[in-house]
């Protein structure tokens, strides 16, 4: 199947030419296994010209010091904790440092409360088990254990979810660097170049904790949400732009207004104060993520381009605003009531908006 035929490409697929260029430009020290030095690695991430003309589209917008300290702690023996609330880009931010260092990123472990042992240690092949009992052939390695044995990063997506008793299994890893295979009185050990990237929601405290045993074995990054309305306006419109090339929604002109409103009032809402700092708010339950900004455009989008005049307007993104608001039907409606009262149906030139959103609401 072609890159061109796939919903959502790996990020090494999709910026295949970038990650080419960059090594091609890059003439700084590379760690062992490395596909680019940690400098490479930062521009990648935060984007920008190489001396050959080509430019590096940024990848995450935020602090370059945190993009520097994740880069340096991957060059150490010491693995990498991002944590931060939902839609602060831990997941994309994993996939590409990923990509940009060990050339994939599919090495992965999706943590739940029913992840078990195997997925981060080992598994067997029960037929052949049976058939000829403990062998190599036998034993299915995780992804953990395959970035071992080659040197390269491993992905583990929401460790807190993982119940304790797995978690850790991760400490042998990462502190001996050795996975012990008891049934065929072996190890494995880690090459040069391993390191494993974990992500963890400060929000919701997920299953279990992490033991003080395994967070010594992290250094944690925590990202931010973004800092100002027009950095977490860039965000959205890039990210909105890239959704929209990849499911080939028709182009809808003029979006700039709506997602600058829709972001505001995301802000607003989490922040609990108006933008002026004039009025206070009540919060609601959900987080109101840059994530779901993009979500509420994105369908807003699909909906001016199939249902409506091609322009995005107010009421294309009235539905999905009120359904990323009120998540609690209770509390989360007396929220949402309060501030199209008291603060939309204040602002003259969101007369449009106020309209769209009480006939949603109503």
């Amino acid at each position: 199947m072609t890159q061109d035929a796939l919903l959502r490409p790996h990020a090494e697929q999709a910026f295949a030419d970038e990650l080419k260029a960059l090594a091609a430009a890059d003439d700084r020290p590379r760690p062992p296994s490395w596909q680019l030095s940690p400098w490479a690695v930062v521009t990648y991430l935060l984007g920008g010209p190489l001396s050959d003309g080509t430019v590096i589209t940024p990848k995450y917008v935020g602090p370059r010091r945190l993009m520097e300290v994740a880069v340096a702690t991957l060059a150490t023996d010491r693995a990498l904790l991002l944590i931060g609330v939902p839609g602060t880009a831990k997941t994309w931010v994993s996939e590409h440092l990923s990509a940009a260092i060990a050339g994939h990123s599919t090495l992965l472990v999706q943590g739940t409360s029913g992840t078990a042992e195997e997925a981060i240690r080992y598994g067997w092949n029960y037929a052949r088990l049976l058939a000829e009992g403990p062998s190599e052939a036998a034993l299915v390695p995780s992804p953990i254990m395959t970035a071992m044995r080659a040197g390269s990063i491993a992905r583990l997506e929401e460790l807190t979810r993982i119940p304790s008793d797995v978690q850790d299994a991760l400490i042998t890893v990462l502190s001996e660097k050795t996975l012990p295979v008891p049934e065929l009185g072996t190890e494995v050990q880690a090459a040069k170049g391993f390191n494993v990237i974990a992500t963890a929601n400060d929000r919701d405290r997920g299953v279990n904790e992490l033991s003080s045993a395994l967070r010594r074995r992290f250094n944690t990054v925590v990202l931010p949400l973004p800092a100002g309305e027009d950095e977490e306006v860039s965000i959205v419109t890039r990210r909105v732009e890239q959704l929209g090339v990849a499911l080939e929604l028709p182009a809808v002109p003029a979006a700039a207004e709506e997602i600058r409103r829709v972001v505001r009032v995301f802000r607003e809402l989490r922040s609990g104060v108006t933008e002026d700092g004039r009025t206070k708010l009540k919060s609601p339950t959900g987080t109101l993520s840059t994530a779901e900004a993009i979500s509420v455009i994105t369908n807003g989008i699909a909906l001016a381009a199939h249902f409506g005049d091609g322009v995005l307007r107010p009421a294309d993104i009235a539905g999905a605003v009120l359904g990323a608001v009120v998540k609690d039907p209770v509390a989360d409606q007396v929220v949402w009531t309060e501030y199209l009262e008291a603060v939309v149906r204040q602002r003259p030139d969101w007369a449009d908006f106020y309209r769209a959103c009480r006939e949603v609401h109503e």
